[in-house]
């Protein structure tokens, strides 16, 4: 069965066309979920909300554009809405003058490393640095969709770089430190 046939058949409730959709998508769309939570059960807990949603929502998919991308976007306005509704993340306007942006260096640092340091973020500031660095939203499409100002996203990220530049510095310290005893 192809992609638009199994989509069809989730739009009818077929319930093994929802499964075999689940299985084909949930681990692209958990990496997202991860990404946007504070932790593995959260993205967990998120997956399953979002598949929900999904579900619910998928007669609204017109076969317009890619499903993933739709799905994709369900899935992080889900995890946003979510935190919104719980007063989990707070979005305060931090004005930064205009900074210049900071280089982080990424050398000799796993990708395991990077998405604990993201996700140990302030949630203000991983939301923003998930959406503006990973996913490639702008500064202005952020601010709708956390209801904040393009300033108040542009010092999130900023703030946010800056303390992931911080954490990675010091992990590469303690490295250079191990190997040269």
């Amino acid at each position: 069965m192809g992609l638009e046939q199994l989509i069809q058949e989730c739009q009818r409730d077929n319930i093994k066309a929802q499964e075999q959709l689940y299985r084909l998508f949930a681990p692209k769309l958990f990496s997202v979920c991860l990404k946007y939570s504070r932790s593995y059960a959260d993205a967990q807990d998120n997956l399953q909300d979002g598949f929900l949603l999904l579900f619910r929502k998928i007669g609204q998919f017109q076969f317009k554009g890619s499903f993933e991308g739709w799905a994709k976007r369900l899935m992080v306005n889900n995890v946003l809405q979510k935190y919104r509704s719980q007063g989990v993340v707070e979005l305060v306007s931090e004005n930064i003058p205009d900074e210049p942006e900071v280089e982080i260096e990424t050398e000799d640092v796993s990708m395991d490393f990077l998405l604990g340091i993201i996700q140990q973020l302030p949630d203000r500031y991983r939301m923003v640095f998930n959406l503006y660095v990973t996913d490639g939203f702008s500064h202005k499409e952020i601010a709708e969709m956390l209801n904040i100002t393009t300033g108040t996203s542009k010092s999130n990220l900023a703030r946010a770089r800056m303390i992931l530049k911080e954490k990675i510095e010091a992990h590469q310290g303690n490295l250079k430190s191990t190997y040269s005893k």
